[in-house]
């Protein structure tokens, strides 16, 4: 058998193709050409050969360890990238059954802390435990993956954090075992495999558990978990700038985590720079690679570069047409490329389509469409035939439990759609750029200073009418605390500084008028404590963060807002106080 390295050539791939179908005839597979076979079956992933992937995979997946962990890898890829039920079900069920896999391979009783003892002697069934070890480890880490994409709420983190432990523990003794015998072992292929799969595992950890607002962290730490963001980066770094299997899953992780983590539970401080780097030598190895592509345009929308952003997507879609949830991803991503510039037909366009095909959360989907639908003209929306005042009465019904949980995001728009519910409704105020802040598109908008003056066009405008409303509604105060908030980005982004403070200020001395929006007070407080950090001012700053902390609960996504204060406060940590 060919030996593939890590960006196999298409010829390899083909070497690889024709191989597999002598394969199934044998009784064993080796450890090497089950690595070489799971390689294989990662660069026909990342040419948008998915099913050929699985096909490559599945005649092995209970026998051999490595086959099992890249069988389950791609239904997992597919869940996290889908967020839709039944994709999270099957891919639960692999990982199960991958996981007996593993088990068989795995030193008997095994005890994470024995490891050790398996380098001292080199034979092939000893070097097949450890690798059973790691690939047991990464099996239960996709499980944290689906526990962590599956929902925000706070005591699901828990669960997950405490059914993940064992993984954790084998990750840091894997570890261990790595630090003491890294002379010894020398470099061979295998060893360094194993040393790829330890840099993933312990990388990912330390980063994801370095998300974790205190609380959470204070009580993980009492079972042995520590999560330390430095650490866990620099990991993953050596992990992809290696030649292991696992490079390119190091390069993704961290690529997830630049472009969308460090945005939706962060301060939005993703570094583009290192995201770039890591995607540049996989656009010369997989340039149609739909993944790939996504990332790409992932990275022009953080940049401010719309238009890029969407011919790349558009490039992604033409990609591949096995994979229609990358499609979905694409619509999504379309659709706030298109809102961030007011774009709202084509905005539309994309969310009706998410509404019609994608089934991860209706109740979004349909929310959104409605959202944009109300910043149209009543002659534009005459035009696409619907009606927006049943759009948002249909919101509630299509609301979804995952685990038992309703999906925070889901909870918001339901609880803002029952205002349409009442006999003579009030109509939503900017809706859509409500929902851009819920997902921090400001700080996307922010980088194009003609995009956020636009923004603040529509939102004086929206003042305006509040202002000159001779028959206040009872959500009057909220809506215009709403309005002073967004107005209040817009200016910070457009570096007019005083005047969003005064826009914020404004905002948290309504506190006692507003009646439904609560979210508006804790989140205007962490919104101004960046400003004062942007100002240099960081012992105020930390002042205004930490009562967003300590003194509000039960508000609308507050799990969102604690792991944004958790890494506004780290950041904060870093900074020298009183200098800017």
């Amino acid at each position: 058998m060919a030996h593939v390295g890590n960006g196999a050539t298409a010829e390899e791939e083909d070497c690889f193709e024709d191989a597999y179908d002598r394969i199934p005839a044998a009784c064993q597979m080796d450890l090497q050409t089950a690595i070489q076979e799971t390689q294989c079956a990662l660069n026909l992933v990342l040419n948008n050969k998915f099913s050929e992937a699985l096909d490559l995979l599945k005649p092995w997946w209970k026998d051999s360890m490595y086959h099992a962990l890249g069988y389950s890898s791609i239904l997992v890829m597919q869940a996290t990238m889908t967020f839709e039920h039944r994709d999270i079900q099957a891919a639960m069920a692999t990982i199960k059954e991958a996981l007996h896999t593993c088990q068989r391979f795995r030193k008997r009783n095994s005890v994470v802390g024995s490891l050790s003892s398996l380098i001292s002697k080199q034979s092939n069934l000893q070097e097949e435990e450890m690798h059973a070890e790691i690939c047991y480890a990464e099996c239960l880490l996709q499980k944290a993956t689906l526990t962590f994409v599956q929902d925000e709420n706070m005591i699901s983190f828990i669960k997950g954090g405490i059914k993940i432990r064992t993984s954790y523990q084998i990750y840091k003794d894997c570890q261990n075992v790595l630090n003491v015998t890294q002379d010894l072992a020398g470099q061979s292929d295998s060893f360094k495999q194993f040393e790829g799969g330890v840099k993933l595992g312990i990388g990912s950890f330390n980063l994801m558990l370095s998300l974790l607002p205190q609380r959470i962290l204070r009580l993980l730490e009492f079972i042995g978990f520590s999560g330390n963001r430095g650490f866990g980066l620099s990991q993953l770094r050596e992990g992809a700038s290696s030649h292991s299997l696992r490079s390119i899953l190091c390069a993704l992780t961290l690529l997830f985590y630049h472009t969308y983590v460090s945005l939706i539970l962060g301060t939005g401080e993703g570094n583009l720079v290192e995201a770039e780097a890591l995607l540049e030598p996989y656009q010369h190895k997989y340039p149609k690679g739909s993944i790939i592509l996504f990332y790409s345009a992932r990275i022009a929308t953080l940049r401010g570069n719309f238009e890029k952003a969407r011919a790349r997507y558009e490039e992604c879609i033409s990609s591949q047409q096995e994979w229609k949830q990358i499609h979905h991803l694409c619509y999504w991503e379309l659709m706030w490329t298109h809102s961030y510039q007011q774009e709202w037909q084509q905005a539309y366009h994309y969310a009706d389509l998410l509404c019609k095909e994608s089934r991860w959360s209706k109740a979004i989907y349909v929310y959104q469409k409605a959202a944009i639908l109300s910043m149209m003209s009543e002659e534009e929306v005459k035009k696409t035939g619907e009606d927006i005042m049943e759009l948002f009465r249909q919101v509630e019904g299509l609301k979804q439990r995952l685990a038992g949980k309703s999906i925070p995001t889901e909870k918001f728009a339901v609880r803002k759609s029952r205002r349409y519910k009442a006999a003579n409704p009030v109509p939503l105020v900017i809706p859509a750029l409500e929902m851009m802040y819920v997902w921090n598109g400001f700080t996307i908008v922010g980088k194009r200073a003609d995009s956020t003056e636009s923004l603040l066009v529509t939102i004086e405008t929206a003042e305006e009418q509040l202002r000159n409303d001779t028959n206040p509604s009872e959500f009057h105060p909220d809506d215009s605390c709403l309005v002073q908030m967004l107005k209040g980005l817009c200016l910070k982004h457009l570096g007019r500084l005083l005047q969003a403070e005064l826009c914020f200020t404004q905002v948290l001395s309504s506190e006692s008028r507003i009646r439904y929006d609560h979210y508006l007070i804790p989140f205007t407080l962490y919104e101004l404590g960046l400003l004062y950090k942007q100002q240099g001012d960081f012992t105020k700053a930390t002042t205004y963060i930490e009562n967003a902390k300590m003194n509000y609960k039960d508000y609308s996504m507050e799990s969102r807002l604690h792991f944004r204060i958790h890494a506004a406060l780290n950041s904060l940590k870093g900074s020298p106080v009183g200098t800017p």
